[in-house]
């Protein structure tokens, strides 16, 4: 069979024989062999051979213009006649496949409109059957929000025209209802721009074509466009920039950066050197073939629950100086750059699960010897990485990517991407502090998988600087997450004593009972006592009668005892309790999860369960990854809630911490826990809504006994409850945001007050952390946020406030205009 698929003309031919004696042979071999296990070789025959054909016809399909040894033309050609035979039988079944690969395939794009033309020359109702089923799929995608597949249906609509599939006039019709959208009033600005960004990016492919037949109402289609385009709000813009500054390359925005790629395509006279067309090889065929029109197509209406694609910033790294020999890169006004990058984008989409198989892919990559390839490669995967608000795929895909295209190409990729980490690094001064942390992320994964192998001396220059800056900041975090990848020792021998500065502290626990020499202070004794109990399996009411010992240093000695809250008591039985079980993560969970009810008991003040995190952080302050899950741990078990939480990391115990990674993971982490447990009940409370409904139906449409009654009665009362739990849990949430948000404006106003009283610059390394944290709170959890806009708008971002800080709820406002 390989060898089949090795030769596909030879392949074809075979396929044709089969098929048209496998009536005879085939069925009688079946039955043949069936016969000697007393099989029912009729039955069989009827299922199992049309599912062979059909999986055969998929597999045709879904691998044509692989690698061959054939050429691409002649597959086309062998193809399109098997389709064309088995039209009369599994019709429906190959309408399916073509608009699913129009969907799902789109760096293939060219290669099955090429083929779609070739069976609408052969058969004329099938092409138009075609046209009529993509529309409907079409339809559907923009109905279900799936935007990025509807573009590709577009495209592949629009590269109909190239195959004398569909008329000119129509889709110039079509992009015209699409263009008119930027006339409707009261709806987002976001949909107007996906509509604009439909027929831009359709013309590299069709353009040409269009402005042949219909130049006039092409004018006046770029004419409304080019308006557009000039009146739209870009707010947005600053917060999804990685970088602020605009050299060497400047940030644009994805449809002024298109714009410019079409205007210049439009002045080269619509020539574009770089789609692979295979319909030209059959000119001659389907200029002869009858035209389709498209239906009219009205876009759908603005629906509240719509959403829309978020606006990009268009990224750039490399230019033709970075790639000094081979092929030239485009530049990044040409259109070829759109092709290229918008190419393997769509291959990463296609294969981002398989690794191997994407790399592979983007390594084959149809006319890569015109190109420098692994310089686009690595641009357009360190773009989706840092893409804002959020990447298109988890953030470890692209380093498995990254990983494998090395191995893959180990002579020339692993220099392009050192000449481009160097390049980051150089440019980490202006540099968006979330792409910062993904690339910390990216890089220590990397090194992990390589022995940890860098130039280290070639950034020396990060010790000569301050601490607080990007660049020491950034060797320092990337050491730090090596070691949770490594181990200390590891982390010290493989950078140069001079990075000494920079290396983190080894992650050992700090125990302030540890000897002797503390017995002096307060509560000593009694962690004595709690130790030896804890060892000994005491139960929790006696660990509580012996906590009951801890002085209270909130109250005077004249005081009566009373319930007030008890630092010592936290401290004394919670540093005891980690001591004993610092030796791994597994034993902290269990001991934890051990004396759960004690931490409880010690926690039910909102001093307590702060404090009870301050205690966690003293001991374990030198193992980051340490308190993270054991605060993690601790909400999962409600030991303390997320407000504390926020509350703690904004505290003036945690200010001389606030810059650093860990403190931000742990924040994205507790909003995170906060948004799925509202989910989950939302949930729980759809679940049981539908089920009343389902059963009231049955009710009306049938008699119910007494236990249907009490059921429905039942189901009422627990929808109550569900209720109440999620305006609790609404509210919880809502909290959480006042108290993080709130904390931000106190902390960035205290600055900005004093920079002005001191008149000093405002712009320090620490405000550039602080303000693009705030932005980064915004954009991670913007859905969430949304239903909290106007209380945030009423109570903290109105206009009184500082420009300064007022200024990243604007941009945040303007992603959804």
């Amino acid at each position: 069979m390989n060898s089949l698929f090795s030769y596909p003309a030879l392949f074809f031919f075979f396929f044709f024989l089969v098929h048209s004696i496998r009536s005879y042979f085939f069925m009688d071999l079946c039955s043949f062999f069936l016969s000697f296990s007393g099989g029912q070789p009729h039955k069989r025959r009827r299922t199992s051979e049309p599912i062979e054909i059909e999986d055969r016809l998929e597999s045709l399909i879904c691998r044509v213009g692989e690698k061959s040894t054939s050429s691409l033309e002649s597959n086309l050609e062998g193809l399109a006649g098997v389709l064309e035979a088995d039209l009369p039988n599994y019709k429906n079944k190959i309408l399916r496949i073509l608009c699913a690969v129009a969907r799902l395939l789109p760096e293939k794009l060219t290669v099955y409109t090429t083929l779609v033309g070739l069976l609408n020359a052969r058969n004329y109702n099938f092409g138009g059957e075609f046209v009529e089923a993509m529309i409907r799929q079409l339809k559907e995608t923009l109905k279900n929000n799936l935007y990025n597949e509807a573009v590709y249906l577009v495209r592949f609509l629009s590269d109909l025209v190239n195959c004398h599939v569909i008329a000119a006039p129509s889709m110039v019709a079509m992009f015209e209802n699409f263009i008119s959208v930027t006339q409707e009033e009261d709806v987002p600005q976001v949909r107007s721009d996906w509509f604009v960004y439909v027929v831009l990016s359709c013309l590299p492919w069709v353009g040409k074509e269009l402005y042949e037949k219909k130049d006039v109402e092409m004018d006046r289609l770029l004419s409304q466009i080019e308006g557009y385009l000039k009146r739209r709000v870009k707010t947005h813009v600053p917060m999804l920039q990685v970088w602020t500054a605009e050299k060497p390359h400047p940030q644009e925005e994805y449809l002024d950066c298109l714009w410019a790629q079409i205007q210049k395509l439009k002045k080269d006279r619509w020539q574009e050197r770089h789609i692979l067309r295979p319909y030209i090889a059959f000119d001659s065929v389907l200029c002869e073939a009858l035209q389709h029109n498209l239906p009219p197509f009205t876009p759908p209406g603005h629906m509240p629950d719509a959403q829309y694609p978020m606006p990009r910033v268009i990224f750039r790294m490399f230019d033709y100086t970075d790639a000094p020999e081979g092929p030239v890169m485009p530049g990044s006004h040409s259109v070829e750059r759109f092709v290229i990058e918008e190419n393997l984008h769509c291959i990463i989409k296609t294969h981002w699960k398989e690794r191997k198989t994407c790399a592979a892919q983007l390594l084959s990559y149809p006319g890569k010897n015109k190109i420098p390839l692994n310089y686009h490669i690595v641009e357009v995967i360190f773009g989706e990485l840092f893409q804002l608000p959020s990447p298109p795929h988890i953030d470890v895909m692209y380093t498995t990517l990254l990983i494998e295209l090395c191995k893959l190409q180990p002579g020339s990729l692993p220099q392009v991407l050192a000449q481009a980490t160097e390049m980051l690094y150089m440019r980490l001064d202006t540099m968006n502090t979330t792409c910062i942390d993904r690339l910390i992320n990216w890089f220590s994964h990397h090194l992990s998988n390589f022995q940890f192998r860098w130039s280290w001396d070639d950034w020396s220059d990060c010790l000569t600087v301050d601490l607080e800056k990007p660049k020491p900041k950034f060797v320092k975090e990337v050491l730090e997450k090596s070691m949770r990848l490594s181990y200390h020792q590891r982390i010290v021998d493989i950078v140069p004593p001079t990075f000494s500065a920079l290396i983190p502290a080894e992650p050992l626990f700090i125990y302030k009972y540890e000897d002797e020499s503390a017995s002096s202070l307060p509560g000593y004794a009694v962690t004595v006592t709690v130790g030896n109990a804890i060892k000994n399996r005491a139960s929790n009411e006696e660990i509580l009668t012996i906590l009951k010992e801890v002085p209270n240093p909130n109250q005077e000695d004249d005081d009566d005892e009373g319930e007030s809250f008890n630092p010592l008591k936290i401290e004394v039985f919670l540093q005891t309790l980690l001591h004993l079980a610092a030796k791994s993560f597994s034993h902290s969970f269990s001991a934890l999860g051990k004396f759960h009810e004690i931490l409880k008991t010690l926690t039910d003040s909102d001093e307590g369960k702060l404090h009870i995190l301050k205690v966690v952080y003293e001991v374990w302050r030198n193992h980051p990854q340490m308190i993270a899950v054991l605060v993690d741990k601790m909400i999962r078990t409600q030991v303390v809630d997320c407000a504390a939480v926020a509350n703690w990391l904004f505290s003036q115990d945690m200010a001389h911490e606030f810059t650093r990674l860990f403190i931000w993971e742990i924040l994205h982490s507790t909003i995170r826990k906060m948004n799925k447990h509202v989910q989950k009940i939302q949930k729980e409370l759809e679940e049981a809504k539908d089920k009343l409904e389902k059963q009231q139906h049955k009710r009306v449409s049938l008699f119910m006994d007494k236990n249907s009654e009490d059921e429905e009665g039942q189901l009422e009362e627990q929808i109550e409850r569900l209720q109440e739990k999620v305006e609790s849990a609404q509210s919880e949430q809502k909290n959480l945001f006042l108290v993080i948000f709130q904390r931000f404006i106190m902390l960035l106003t205290e600055h900005l007050v004093r920079c002005e009283t001191g008149s000093v610059d405002i712009s320090t390394p620490w405000y550039k952390n602080c303000i693009e944290r705030l932005q980064q709170i915004f954009l991670m959890h913007h859905v969430t946020i949304q239903q909290y806009m106007g209380t945030l708008e009423n109570l903290l971002f109105t206009a009184e406030l500082d420009h300064h800080i007022l200024a990243v709820y604007q941009q945040f406002c303007a992603l959804q205009l």
